[in-house]
């Protein structure tokens, strides 16, 4: 049968001080592992030598949680190479690799166990480690391997299991059965099985000391079953499986032992070494009471010279195998997972903080896990911790637990109540037992699920007859217990003690016609602590608490007392943990649902207070679960919710809780929110726009559509000749008359805002005149529109895009940013404004002048007009141009070379006082 093989390192091709390959030959919890140096060259590479020539079948290897290799190769030899021994040299036959993973997902937290099957023959395995893993933690780019474990077959022993194999096949079809078809059934039975003592989570998680008693004992119970002793065998597998709970606390103690050391804080070292001593002697104690083992001293590894891992440790491959239970082969690459049911005791410290598992009988399979807390990485390998599915977990004992350990407790029955025990339970073991009451009380968890399922069945017979203040004070005792039990850790009690506390509301008091009161008692004594579970740890337990709380509510004996809402829309505790918060948000926001707000015990007042508080909450779920009970609640009440909250305006839209709120009441009401609002104006604008271009573009039609039938009516009348008339007065000729312009050309070349003529102004060339260069427009700086500077106020108030932010001065009456609206009016620096009857109002300079349009043009295009005017201090003079059917004396020309105070006709359809803007493409 396949057992662990012992090995020396023969060589290594480099390490880091303190940090030797020979590490690599001691498995416990406190071991360092081998670490190559640093910034080395790769590959590096170790070579082993087991005691013996053998048949591997299974090699285990512990990476280490940063330094990790991307891969391993292994490599065997029947001898070493000719670079070790010359002469005699073989070359190493290659067997494969693995990779390992980059440990990313765990943030470097976790250590991958590796178990490879093989089936190769050699006494020398070469491991050869490829390039480490790059994380911002192995900031020295080394490799590192925690623990490596060799399982296999002396090769003469295998030889001869295959000649017993077909012994044992030709006596089969002879039908010859010389051995005991028990023992021959058995798992163990099979060549191929490693017992979980083999494995390297054995060695790496338990106390070494203990780890030797365990396998005495296994080999003692192996012994038992061979003759048939199997009470004595039952109480050895109990012994064993206590045992190893014993020997991973005891591993952990050792690992606090040396961190305590290493942070050079000996009080805490000498009593963790105190506390290892008093609980290893009690331990043994008890072994020697049941004859389990002998009675001198054990002596312990640590003491032992450094010695490979020799195979007479286990010589099962020499002696019949008892019958256990088969260890599942585990997947190649195994991760801790933090234990979710388990808190580390107040006094623990160290990098690594374990969870004891219960291997009692009910438990079954075992699964190698490596458990890590998320602590400073310390340059000691941290123990393999163990992990069984479905398996709950045992709590930790206090320091005040282990000077009261228990004076008693047998295989089968619980330990006996302590002095302090007895004190705080006496009326409950007065009215149940103290036998039962123990079991509550007791260090095994199954114990304490069997005193409540005990509790549970009795309460159950009681018959009906029985008297009231007998009833009531069994009531109160058993919920004395089920108090106790809420708070537990292991899942099943947990569970068990909600089972018992829903027959006593449902059942047993109903049954026997208790009071309301007895009820309101039950459910008073146990709703703080249910809710204090809704915030553990573990997601299950929580889950679990928070459905048997709404449960609970809804049962119709509690339903009427109203207790459980006035305790859920109490304020939350700033110190209290997320997981709480989130769950008491989520009830309330549940059994609203359920229960309302009539006569329930929720009203409207404590659940918007309740809510409107919980909007500040750290946590994003339990504000977003906050605006959904807000939501609902206004569903519902609709106005009554709104004096709850603050006034909906600019302001608080920006908080998005708010704005997620008033968008939600819009939605109910079956309004339009503010972004539907904004997407109506912005097409409404887009449509009105789209018109604006439309109409102009008819226009240019129409006009174009002019132009043609005026050409063509003048090529019909031909060109006329005007004769020359001479002014022969005073001798002098006179002046030729100034060239007028058609009417129906009169539109051609022209600006119909500043009234400027010239032959560049055809449709692109207006388009650049309107963008640049007219006096009376300007782009708008927030939306780069092209409007009149006349509506420029109208424009930033009711159709730019920046309008929101823009309000009015009532003095001034100029649009004023809003943000500096109240200082504006505060200081009173501005102009006040005139009656636009009186006068207009410029948004350049600020100043008041004469009313009417024509005064705009002389504001804004002439010399003593706007200084604001940026385009007509930037235009350059020119020519003055002249109006149909006037002479040059006609207008006066302003620095621009634009005409002042001319009355220029407006084209039908396009208003220069509208306000219309102008987007240049």
């Amino acid at each position: 049968m396949p057992h662990k093989i012992g090995f020396v390192v023969v060589s290594s091709s480099g390490h880091e001080d303190g940090f030797s390959a020979r590490e690599l030959m001691i498995h416990a919890p406190t071991v360092s592992g081998w670490r190559s140096p640093r910034f080395c060259q790769f590959p590096q590479e170790i070579v082993l030598q087991m005691v013996e020539r053998c048949r591997i079948r299974k090699l285990q290897l512990l990476a280490h949680q940063y330094m990790i290799p991307s891969k391993v190769e292994f490599y065997i030899s029947e001898s070493l190479p000719e670079y070790f021994v010359p002469y005699q040299a073989e070359r190493f036959r290659r067997l494969g690799y693995i990779s390992l993973c980059d440990n990313e997902k765990t943030g470097c937290k976790a250590r991958e166990l590796k178990s490879v099957y093989v089936d190769a023959v050699g006494q020398f395995l070469k491991l050869i480690f490829h390039e480490n893993h790059v994380n911002k933690y192995n900031i020295y780019n080394q490799v590192a391997l925690v623990a490596v474990n060799i399982i296999g077959d002396p090769a003469d022993f295998s030889d001869e299991s295959n000649i017993t194999s077909r012994e044992k096949l030709i006596d089969h079809y002879l039908g010859h059965n010389s051995e005991d078809p028990a023992l021959e059934g058995t798992c163990t039975g099979k060549s191929d099985y490693i017992s979980p003592l083999d494995d390297l989570a054995f060695d790496m998680y338990q106390d070494p000391e203990v780890a030797q008693i365990i396998r005495k004992l296994d080999e003692r119970k192996r012994e038992a079953v061979q003759k048939e002793r199997y009470d004595y065998a039952k109480k050895l597998k109990q012994a064993i499986a206590d045992l190893q709970k014993v020997g991973e606390r005891l591993g952990r103690y050792e690992v606090e032992k040396r961190c305590a050391v290493e942070k050079e804080d000996y009080d805490l070292a000498k009593e963790k070494k105190q506390q290892m001593e008093q609980f290893r002697s009690q331990v043994y104690e008890q072994l020697q009471l049941h004859s389990l083992v002998d009675p001198e001293p054990v002596r312990r590894p640590s003491d032992l010279p450094l010695q490979p891992l020799a195979h007479s440790a286990s010589p099962r491959h020499q002696q019949p195998v008892p019958s256990l239970p088969q260890e599942d082969r585990a997947p190649e690459s195994q991760f801790a997972e933090p234990f979710l049911q388990e808190k580390p005791p107040a006094h623990a410290l160290g990098p690594s903080q374990h969870s004891t598992v219960d291997l009692s009988p009910r438990a079954t399979d075992l699964h190698l896990k490596t458990h890590l807390q998320s602590v400073p990485y310390d340059e000691r390998p941290l123990p393999a911790s163990r992990k069984q599915p479905a398996v709950a977990l045992e709590p930790e004992k206090s320091d005040s637990d282990v000077s009261e350990a228990p004076r008693g407790g047998a295989a089968g029955e619980p330990e006996p109540l302590t002095e302090k025990a007895l004190r705080e339970a006496g009326p409950a073991v007065d009215v149940l037992g103290e036998s039962l009451v123990a079991g509550a009380y007791s260090k095994t968890w199954s114990y304490r699920e069997d005193a409540l399922l005990a509790l549970y069945k009795r309460l159950m017979e009681t018959p009906a007859g029985t008297p009231k203040e007998e009833l009531k004070s069994m009531l109160r005792a058993s919920i004395f217990l089920v108090r106790r039990a809420l708070r537990d850790i292991v899942t099943p009690v947990f569970q068990a003690s909600l089972k018992l506390l829903k027959m006593i509301i449902t059942q047993y008091i109903p049954k026997h016609k208790l009071s309301k009161l007895e009820t309101a008692h039950c459910v008073e004594r146990t709703i703080p602590i249910l809710l204090t579970r809704t915030g553990d740890s573990s997601a299950r337990l929580r889950v679990i608490a928070s459905n048997f709380i709404q449960e609970m509510a809804l049962f119709k004996e509690v339903r009427s007392l109203q207790i459980i809402p006035s305790y859920l829309v109490q304020p939350l505790k700033a110190n209290s943990s997320n997981h709480l918060a989130m769950s008491q948000i989520g009830l309330l926001a549940r059994l609203l649902k359920d229960l309302g707000t009539r006569g329930t015990g929720f009203t409207i007042d404590n659940v918007m207070k309740f809510s409107v508080s919980t909007l500040e909450h750290r946590v994003y779920e339990v504000r977003e679960t906050a605006v959904r009970v807000i939501l609902d609640m206004y569903k519902q009440h609709r106005a009554f919710i709104l004096e709850y909250l603050p006034p909906d305006d600019n302001s608080i839209r920006k908080n998005v809780l708010y704005k997620t709120i008033f968008e939600g009441f819009a939605k109910i009401d079956g309004r339009p929110t503010e972004a539907e609002i904004r997407a109506q104006k912005k097409a409404a604008t887009e449509e009105a726009e789209k018109r604006k271009k439309e109409e102009i573009k008819a226009l240019q039609g129409q006009l174009a559509a002019l132009k043609d039938i005026q050409a063509e009516a003048q090529g019909k009348e031909g060109p006329s000749v005007e004769a020359e008339s001479q002014d022969t007065q005073g001798g002098k000729a006179a002046p030729p008359p100034a060239p007028e312009v058609p009417d129906n050309h009169y539109l051609d070349n022209l600006c119909i805002f500043c009234g400027e003529r010239s032959e560049s102004f055809t449709e692109e060339g207006l388009d650049l005149h309107y963008w640049k260069q007219c006096l009376m427009l300007t782009r708008c700086a927030h939306c780069k529109q092209v409007v009149e500077i006349s509506s420029l106020t109208e424009h930033l108030l009711t159709e730019c895009d920046k309008k929101d932010g823009f309000g009015k001065c009532y003095r001034c009456s100029e649009a004023v940013l809003k943000e500096e609206l109240p200082r504006h009016i505060k200081t009173k620096e501005c102009n006040p404004a005139k009656p636009e009857k009186l006068a207009n109002r410029c948004p350049l300079c600020h100043e008041n002048f004469s009313p009417g349009e024509e005064a705009w043009k002389a504001h804004l295009m002439g010399p003593a007009g706007c200084t604001m005017n940026l385009r007509k201090t930037h235009v350059l003079p020119k020519a003055p141009v002249l109006l149909p059917g006037k002479g040059p004396a006609t207008a006066k020309s302003g620095p621009s070379g634009s005409k002042v105070g001319s009355k220029i006709p407006t084209p039908k359809g396009l208003s220069k006082s509208s306000g219309r803007t102008y987007t240049k493409q």
